[in-house]
């Protein structure tokens, strides 16, 4: 899980960032002349005025007020958002912008599910969240942990040694769809190297990644199984050979730690490109190091065997 450098989200000061960028855009605009400043005169104090308004409703509405006063405190900032975004669209129907149209698409977004949330009551699903306006890409990931983690999920393939083999960001994507991929990858860029074993945790089941794993000729498929097992499968998963390459699984676990003190613990960069590339670098990182712990080792032992080798011609010479 590699964070990003996002504040904790919610509907209500996403949607005070969308109305703060798009003025801010729509300042510069006006001060390189392609759009009248007319009906713009006091942007600075409308998003100073906006943000004041964002506390007092964040306050009503989390500080247990009155539900007729928070709702009355809701109505009112939606209702500002909304006049806000009328003007916005208005000055996007004689001039297209980019950025101005995505911030004001982002306006609508979220006056429309805080009213779903606040003052309908209704859930929002998941998937018609966005978490940050910024990094769009970032995902809500709540793997049985207190407190869930905002970022994405990636996905690492180390080999005997714990050097890095293969790794992926999965942007919206799930565990038990990687096998088939990931195996065709190791396959294309390790041709000439045989894969013992694979070995994944219960995430990844299923009987098509399993096949998949067969059909690769790969001799030991190390993937539990989620649910109950057949007796089959259950004679599989207690055989000798799996319950060693499944302990021998947990080392992934300091694999992952050593990652994260490479600087993966939490992306500072902004933007999809420079979170890819803040991955790729760290990756990198980490392989540098574990080559280097190894050869440092190799070193010291060299040492060691010519220190006790000329220990041992002293003690010939003086007999």
């Amino acid at each position: 899980m590699v964070e990003t450098n996002v504040h904790f989200p919610t509907d209500l000061n996403l949607l005070n960032d969308s109305i703060r960028k798009s003025l801010s855009r729509l300042e510069k605009l006006i001060f390189k002349r392609v759009v009248s400043s007319q009906g713009w005169r006091k942007i600075k104090s409308t998003k100073n005025n906006y943000k004041s308004l964002l506390r007092a409703t964040s306050w009503a509405v989390f500080k247990g007020k009155r539900e007729d006063y928070k709702k009355a405190m809701v109505k009112k900032y939606i209702t500002q958002a909304q006049e806000i975004e009328l003007k916005l669209k208005i000055v996007l129907a004689n001039y297209q912008d980019e950025e101005l149209q995505k911030y004001t698409a982002y306006i609508t977004l979220f006056i429309n599910q805080i009213e779903r949330r606040l003052l309908n009551g209704e859930v929002i699903p998941a998937e018609e969240k966005v978490f940050s306006i910024f990094e769009d890409y970032t995902e809500w990931i709540n793997k049985g942990k207190r407190t869930p983690e905002l970022g994405n999920a990636l996905l690492i393939t180390t080999n005997q040694y714990h050097l890095i083999m293969d790794y992926k960001i999965m942007f919206k994507e799930k565990d038990a769809s990687q096998i088939g991929p990931l195996v065709g990858r190791l396959k294309a860029n390790y041709p000439s190297s045989i894969i013992d074993s694979l070995s994944t945790d219960k995430g990844f089941w299923s009987k098509d990644n399993f096949a998949c794993c067969v059909k690769a000729e790969i001799k030991n498929t190390i993937m539990p199984k989620k649910g109950k097992c057949t007796k089959a499968e259950y004679e599989r998963e207690h055989q000798e050979i799996f319950v060693r390459l499944r302990n021998k699984h947990s080392a992934v676990e300091s694999n992952i730690n050593m990652l994260e003190h490479r600087g993966l613990n939490r992306c500072m960069d902004k933007g999809k490109s420079h979170f890819e590339r803040y991955v790729g670098l760290s990756v990198l990182a980490y392989n540098v190091h574990i080559v280097g712990k190894e050869l440092v080792r190799r070193k010291l032992e060299k040492e060691k065997r010519a220190s006790k080798s000329a220990q041992g011609s002293r003690y010939k010479q003086a007999a």
